[in-house]
């Protein structure tokens, strides 16, 4: 697979996700990862070094993933995330329209408490487009937070009946479109960030 390239230095890399592709084996043992294409290609190119994921997108999800050059560094890009030092900003597609223009949304997951920021972006005929700022990185936050909220993510089928919703979309409508953090190393202050995706580009094309 071709995955786009978006930052590359001697420690980090940083690509571009496509939705469908996991990021890390589950506990399926899935064979063909994200990881795992990186790393055959790094392996044939004759490198030295072993790519580690420093976080996780779901499946589904598409955007920005940084890998770490080095287990070292991996560390150090890890605790920064569990630091809450690396800002993520999320495009996403919500069913239905907002009562606030922004806002927070604050509920525990499995038990750990859990904070997301969202600002509107766009008002559809029966969507939203918006930008979401998880504080807190628990597994599927935004997902089941504006599930919570009455306004699930267009596209979504784990937390929600997809029948219950007219809206329909071949994958759900989150992309992680920008990262701001220290660079583990250098010191120097990192922003990262792609263009929506061609195919979310395209739904909003479609879907007045």
């Amino acid at each position: 697979m071709n995955i786009p390239v978006v930052y590359e230095d001697d420690w980090l890399l940083v690509v571009n996700k496509p939705a469908g592709l996991l990021s890390v084996p589950t506990p399926k043992k899935e064979t063909r990862t994200l990881t795992s294409i990186l790393n055959q290609d790094a392996q044939e190119r004759g490198l030295k070094y072993k790519l580690h994921p420093c976080h996780r997108l779901d499946r589904q999800t598409s955007g920005l993933m940084i890998y770490a050059k080095g287990k070292s560094i991996q560390k150090k890009m890890m605790d920064a995330f569990r630091q809450r030092q690396v800002a993520k900003k999320y495009i996403a597609f919500v069913h239905g329209k907002l009562s606030h223009p922004s806002g927070e949304i604050s509920s525990p997951i499995e038990g750990k408490s859990a904070l997301t920021k969202y600002k509107l972006l766009k008002e559809k005929s029966n969507y939203s487009v918006v930008e979401v700022s998880p504080l807190t990185g628990r597994t599927n936050q935004i997902r089941i937070h504006f599930k919570n909220i009455q306004h699930p993510l267009v596209g979504e089928d784990k937390f929600i009946f997809r029948k219950d919703f007219a809206l329909r979309s071949k994958r759900i409508c989150l992309e992680a479109g920008e990262l701001n953090f220290k660079h583990p190393v250098t010191g120097k202050e990192l922003k990262i960030a792609i263009d929506l995706g061609q195919d979310l580009k395209g739904f909003l094309g479609s879907h007045e």
